[in-house]
């Protein structure tokens, strides 16, 4: 079981307003010391995303490493809202509206990055309506 996920930001109050506004996490504890900027995030007393300000530039999708970060939530309700925070925002989507996993699948999401670039998502195990995914015969989480 995965314990939090650690993320290096460029600007720790964007990226906490960010994260506290996307998934309504709650400042654990921080830190605000000149050089050693860091948040703990999460929510009902469970460590999820600690934050690190000590990085320059953004998000390398073709260096090894991360991905992309994943939150679940029990319905695409939840997920067509989080969207919809999300473009108030201005954040940028990967895909048009909710996609399933995979060809016809059930479960699905919305793809998005965060202010310094990483890729995230957001999902529902199911009610995604079943339709082509955006890459075929793959899984959509995979290629964006």
């Amino acid at each position: 079981m995965t314990g939090h996920v650690g993320l290096n930001v460029t600007d720790l109050e964007r990226s906490l307003a960010f994260y506290r506004t996307v998934f309504d996490f709650e400042v654990m504890a921080a830190g605000d010391e000149t050089d050693r900027r860091w948040a703990f995030l999460g929510r009902d007393g469970r460590l999820l995303v600690t934050l690190w300000q000590q990085s320059e530039g953004t998000f390398s999708v073709s260096t090894p490493g991360l991905h992309h970060l994943s939150f679940q939530v029990d319905t695409i309700d939840e997920v067509n809202a989080t969207a919809e925070v999300l473009r108030g925002l201005g954040a940028e989507f990967a895909y048009e509206g909710v996609v399933p996993h995979g060809e016809q699948g059930v479960s699905g999401g919305v793809y998005f990055t965060d202010p310094d670039g990483t890729r995230l998502e957001i999902y529902a195990p199911t009610g995604a309506d079943p339709a082509a995914a955006p890459v075929p015969g793959a899984p959509t989480c995979g290629f964006f």
